[in-house]
């Protein structure tokens, strides 16, 4: 089902903040890796917001998200002072791990192999 301009604008409204929220609170760079906010859907009833996370090079990015589940109350709270002006109810907020860059680098790599593999059979079936 596709998204209502509402929730849209919600999960606009919501990624902004949390992505300065998350500068602000040190998230944003962790262990010499970075994190960013790649997507945030919200629910058609606009109580619950789905934030996919982009971690890149992180040591261990499932601890990483751990910490962020377990101070999501508090990042909650802080995203409810920003916008208690533009929203009624701060939707709840549940982080996932956003691995398709991880899945691009696979594939490429998988095609990058293929590719070599067909040149060399190509130089073979010349001599």
């Amino acid at each position: 089902m596709e998204e209502s301009k509402r929730q849209k604008q919600v999960g606009q409204l919501v990624m902004e903040e949390l992505s300065d929220i998350f500068q602000r609170e040190g998230f944003n760079i962790v262990d010499g890796g970075m994190v960013s906010i790649s997507k945030v859907m919200v629910t058609p009833d606009l109580l619950q917001a789905r934030v996919y996370l982009s971690i890149f090079q992180v040591k261990d990015p499932e601890k990483l998200l751990h910490t962020i589940k377990d101070r999501a109350w508090d990042i909650r709270k802080q995203l409810g002072q920003r916008v208690r002006n533009q929203l009624r109810n701060v939707p709840e907020l549940v982080f996932y791990n956003d691995d398709t860059l991880d899945y691009v680098f696979k594939m490429e790599e998988l095609f990058k192999k293929i590719n070599e593999e067909r040149e060399e059979q190509e130089k073979n079936k010349e001599q």
